[in-house]
């Protein structure tokens, strides 16, 4: 079964200070989303979850002049850079397998492209469907990083992600026993 749960990283300080800043709102209904799209293609719904779940812990907010800057923001974006590398080490300090933690990390790290120079970009399924369930949850000007959920509401939707994640593992499990 798995070693680190969703609800173990949300209650992790780090969690809390970075996902809260981009977004928790966010965070977790772009986890939702990944999960059914992971579903959909054949993708580990754990990985997709975390992955999704933790996307946008890069963030930095932007000012110019005392009023957040939607166009410093972009032109000074690496988000997904700081929020790859944090992402890596929350998910080894808690525990996370490695590999796992590193394919949760490319995830984070190419789920946008606002950072790299113009060009093509390469995703496997994965990172594929982290990005969609991204831009699923999008709102004009980043207003998506500022919708705001209740701690009490987001553990319980956390829990809910938990189940269902273990439901799949579990299913998973039975099916390729009754395969063999």
């Amino acid at each position: 079964m798995r070693r680190v749960t969703l609800e173990q990283i949300f209650e992790h300080p780090i969690t809390q200070k970075y996902v809260k800043r981009a977004g928790l709102a966010h965070a977790i209904a772009t986890s939702y989303h990944a999960f059914r799209l992971a579903k959909q293609k054949g993708v580990n719904p754990e990985l997709a979850v975390k992955a999704a779940f933790l996307h946008d812990m890069g963030h930095y907010t932007w000012y110019r002049n005392g009023e957040w800057d939607f166009e410093l923001y972009k032109e000074n974006d690496i988000h997904a850079i700081k929020g790859a590398e944090r992402a890596h080490k929350l998910l080894v300090r808690l525990g996370e397998d490695r590999k796992n933690a590193k394919e949760i990390a490319l995830a984070v790290l190419l789920h946008t492209d606002s950072y790299l120079p113009k060009g093509e970009l390469y995703r496997n399924k994965l990172q594929q469907i982290v990005a969609m369930a991204d831009e699923m949850d999008e709102e004009p000007s980043g207003k998506h990083h500022y919708r705001t959920i209740s701690d009490s509401r987001a553990r319980k939707k956390i829990a809910q992600l938990d189940e269902m994640i273990d439901q799949e593992l579990v299913a998973e499990t039975y099916q390729q026993t009754s395969e063999v």
